[in-house]
């Protein structure tokens, strides 16, 4: 009698959580209708199914695009108990950090129905200047000069000290400072935004903008943002702030949106580019379907459907994380958009480039795009790489100096969860957070296990005794 097939195919293994327990278990990666879907099974919750892309090829191809990580200058914790129960950096994980949040404080001048934080006007308290102080020192030990840090909350910007903590930070060796913000202050305040400015350059607000309709905003943020949103851009554009706009995406919300906030960031004299996050399954987050989710495949496959700007090619993995970061990279000359990403070459973004997260700033990508943009030296026209790209645009001059106000961006960054852990992927993850205590933590575990006071040395504890 002949055996009948399982439904999927088996792509290969690896360690993930109980959502219910927290506790590690095995799981498995498996391709099936055309999906990719992680499989668990909890001794003592039963089986999960998480559907983790929605793009099988594109997943198989983030497992290639793969470069060494790089070391912090130090490690903060042992390796004792395995991942994801030694957060610290322990030495078992693969990348320093790209990119570090530092949260001021709890509180927040919103309460956000997604906030995975959970923070809010009676959530927590500011912390001092001094503790401040104290985790800035602990991330410039690991790093040296850190790539990019994020001063971020609950609401940095009500911070009574926010003005100290910018220019505390500015006092640091960091290349790239971040204010993460839902903008409020911002819009309310032409004052407060113009000495924003005075941090310029190497400065840039990473601002709350989930989208274009008041529906968006208050399912996502409990009220209309709307005016605020375009209260807060119309400041930043007077002032000339370099800004990104950060969508928190939700299926069937906001990600129809997704071409019109693309078009609509790129007439923003302002904008650098957008970031999309699918929701994170942490903190005021309920009713979440782990079947059903929106993935980085998903909104990269929207982003092309509703977009014209960016081709297959352009939007590609990041190699210090391809799981969970893809980006596309452009050129902005005045209406014109050029993409970059696809031309730039995996060689340079795999051998070369350091900082994968902003790629603007590296030298091998700089110096590949003013190759590309620089005139012949021959025929005194221009080269033939960058002929055959502005092919369609005779007439588009480049400045004579790579500016960041030419660069637009984007970015999907899926954050894990408790349902789409995986191991193997967190270990490459180089966007971190820094605890109070001064240990550097990845920002996806941060969520899940160091924000609470849940007790995570008696849960390795646990599973060390169940192996015994």
């Amino acid at each position: 009698m002949k055996t009948a097939d399982r439904p999927y195919i088996f792509f290969e293994l690896t360690n993930s959580v109980c959502s219910t327990c927290l506790e590690k278990i095995e799981a498995k990666i498996v391709f099936q209708d055309e999906r990719v879907y992680l499989l668990k099974n909890c001794l003592k919750h039963g089986r999960e199914k998480v559907l983790i892309s929605t793009d099988i090829e594109y997943f198989k191809l983030s497992r290639s695009f793969l470069k060494p990580g790089q070391l912090p200058l130090r490690f903060n914790t042992e390796t004792k108990f395995g991942c994801p129960y030694d957060c610290g950096l322990c030495p078992d994980h693969e990348q320093h950090s790209c990119l570090t949040l530092i949260e001021v404080t709890d509180k927040c001048n919103l309460e956000c129905p997604v906030c995975y934080a959970e923070s809010g006007p009676n959530a927590g308290a500011h912390r001092s200047l001094e503790l401040i102080d104290f985790m800035l020192d602990e991330l410039v030990k690991n790093e040296g000069e850190p790539d990019v840090v994020q001063i971020s909350g609950g609401e940095p910007t009500i911070h009574p000290q926010f003005f100290d903590i910018l220019d505390l930070a500015r006092s640091k060796p960091i290349r790239h400072l971040m204010v993460n913000t839902n903008g409020v202050k911002i819009a309310r305040d032409r004052d407060f935004c113009a000495r924003l400015a005075t941090y310029m350059p190497g400065f840039e607000v990473y601002l709350q903008f989930d989208g274009l309709r008041k529906e968006t905003y208050t399912e996502l943020r409990g009220e209309d943002l709307t005016a605020v949103r375009h209260k807060a851009l119309a400041h930043l554009n007077e002032f000339d702030i370099a800004t990104t706009l950060v969508v928190t995406l939700a299926r069937g919300l906001n990600d129809d949106e997704i071409g019109e906030i693309i078009e609509f960031a790129l007439k923003q004299p302002c904008v650098r580019g957008v970031t999309f996050q699918p929701i994170q399954a942490e903190g005021r987050v309920l009713g979440f379907d782990p079947v059903d989710r929106l993935t980085l495949a998903e909104v990269r496959q929207k982003i092309l459907q509703q977009s014209k700007v960016f081709s297959d090619d352009d939007i590609i993995p990041v190699p210090c994380h391809p799981d969970c970061i893809a980006m596309a990279y452009a050129i902005k000359i005045d209406d014109k958009v050029v993409p970059l990403s696809g031309v730039i070459g995996s060689d340079v973004l795999l051998k070369e480039a350091g900082n994968t997260i902003q790629y603007e700033s590296d030298p091998a990508v700089r110096a590949k795009i003013f190759e590309l943009f620089s005139l012949g030296k021959t025929t005194g026209t221009v080269s033939h790489a960058i002929g055959d790209l502005l092919c369609c645009l005779p007439k588009l001059e480049f400045p004579s100096e790579l500016s960041y106000k030419n660069i637009f961006r984007i970015i999907i960054m899926e954050f894990l969860d408790k349902y789409n852990f995986d191991v193997r992927s967190v270990k490459r993850t180089c966007v971190h957070i820094v605890h109070p205590d001064g240990r550097i933590i990845p920002f996806d575990t941060y969520n899940m296990f160091y924000r609470s006071n849940l007790d995570v040395k008696a849960l390795s504890r646990h599973q060390v005794e169940q192996k015994i």
